[in-house]
């Protein structure tokens, strides 16, 4: 099933519009986490590889560099598609994480990709 469009002010009709689901995951405190940690990202990789992970990445509150949640966002078609696809999640399958599940619109913003032919390198900004 797929979710009905967002309502959406008028001003904001010509802007991108395009939903995705967005995952906060938070930790239930276990040494079992560390130990599962390959796996959680092995399965991220897989599911960016696949198309379906736009970003994903920890969150840290203000003058901490220990992260107390993770994010990702899904490309998803319902509310059910995106919650089928994090509970496929190692930590989340496990039981060593639990998460919320929100839309998300998104209207403006940007990105710069930057190819170099010499070196066939690439940068994203």
């Amino acid at each position: 099933m797929t979710d009905t469009k967002s309502d959406v002010h008028r001003l904001t009709d010509k802007f991108l519009g395009k939903e995705m689901y967005l995952v906060v995951t938070r930790p239930v405190r276990s040494p079992e986490i560390e130990k599962r940690l390959t796996e959680h990202l092995d399965h991220q990789v897989k599911l960016e590889k696949e198309g379906v992970l736009f970003a994903a990445g920890p969150l840290y509150p203000r003058g901490s560099n220990v992260p107390e949640a993770g994010m990702f966002i899904l490309r998803a078609d319902s509310f059910e598609e995106a919650e089928a696809i994090a509970k496929t999640d190692p930590l989340h399958a496990a039981g060593l994480r639990t998460f919320t599940l929100q839309k998300w619109r998104v209207n403006e913003g940007s990105f710069t990709v930057t190819v170099n032919y010499s070196d066939q390198t690439m940068t994203i900004a």
